[in-house]
């Protein structure tokens, strides 16, 4: 007990708590300076508890029912997410709530029936609102953390359901937006909902895999020594080989796997054809790199 009680401990990153603090202030000025006034709505428990706190008592808020839903979400989540997780998100969803009470209710700033900012436009609140909440969103899960609760769900039940994470969490979306529309028998802030929702979506993306992703390129070819002293010389990174057999024409061939960026594909291409017209090239997107090949 004392020594995974050290591992959590030592596990905790000062670093990541302070980043994790910013993420939860962030992702609370996207929501109650920008959704929260004009009645949009942000995605998963955030969302719900954003609804909830329209149709509810006065004192039931926003706030509280993020700690009501969230939290014994992440425990529940404990055993398949690990402890460091665990108490980066509820410590983050526990600043989101708190930055978001006081901006309501504290600060000297009025958000009661329209955006400080963008006022009652209600594609701009969409758009800088998911944006903003999607900043705050990606720089929790890139420091090891979640802000919302259904990310948890997603990773618990989607394998059971034999459909995706990523499935999960718009079909929960979908079926929230659906019952704010039936329920405030409207579907216009809905439908504006679906785009804070893509906007923050990109967003995370953005800030969890980067700006300008890497590219992997697999190259199959009999050329492999001119090939990659060509691609040693011009781009001076490391180079991985694996041996390889045709099927069809039953030739040992050798397979090239390289890391370069999109600006370096046209010239990569140029050099594997110069060495060998024949040779198969596939490239895919690489979310992060870690470390170098060798």
């Amino acid at each position: 007990m004392k020594e995974k009680f050290k591992e959590i401990l030592f596990g905790i990153r000062g670093v990541n708590l302070l980043v994790l603090t910013l993420a939860g202030i962030i992702n609370a000025i996207g929501v109650t300076l920008f959704l929260m006034p004009v009645n949009l709505y942000d995605s998963g428990i955030s969302g719900t508890s954003m609804l909830l706190d329209q149709i509810t008592p006065e004192n039931m808020t926003l706030s509280l029912f993020l700690i009501i839903f969230n939290i014994p979400l992440f425990i529940y989540g404990f055993r398949k997410q690990g402890a460091v997780f665990t108490i980066y998100s509820i410590y983050t969803v526990i600043i989101y709530s708190s930055a978001s009470y006081l901006i309501t209710y504290v600060l000297p700033v009025d958000v009661t029936f329209a955006s400080p900012l963008a006022k009652q436009d209600l594609f701009l609140c969409a758009v800088f609102g998911g944006v903003i909440s999607g900043i705050g969103s990606g720089l929790t899960i890139r420091f090891d953390g979640a802000i919302d609760g259904i990310e948890v769900m997603a990773v618990t039940f989607a394998k059971r359901l034999g459909i995706s994470v990523g499935t999960f969490v718009m079909i929960y979306n979908l079926i929230l937006y659906i019952a704010a529309g039936v329920i405030l028998s409207s579907w216009i802030l809905p439908l504006y909902s679906i785009v804070t929702y893509f906007a923050a979506l990109k967003t995370i993306d953005f800030i969890v895999e980067g700006f300008d992703k890497a590219k992997a390129a697999l190259i199959i070819t009999t050329e492999a020594d001119s090939i990659c002293k060509e691609l040693s010389e011009e781009f001076g990174s490391g180079i991985t080989l694996l041996n390889a057999h045709g099927y069809y024409s039953s030739t040992q061939k050798t397979v090239i796997y390289f890391v370069v960026n999109r600006f370096q594909i046209a010239k990569l291409r140029r050099i594997v054809y110069q060495s060998d017209r024949a040779a198969f090239i596939s490239i895919t997107e690489v979310s992060d790199v870690f470390g170098s090949e060798l």
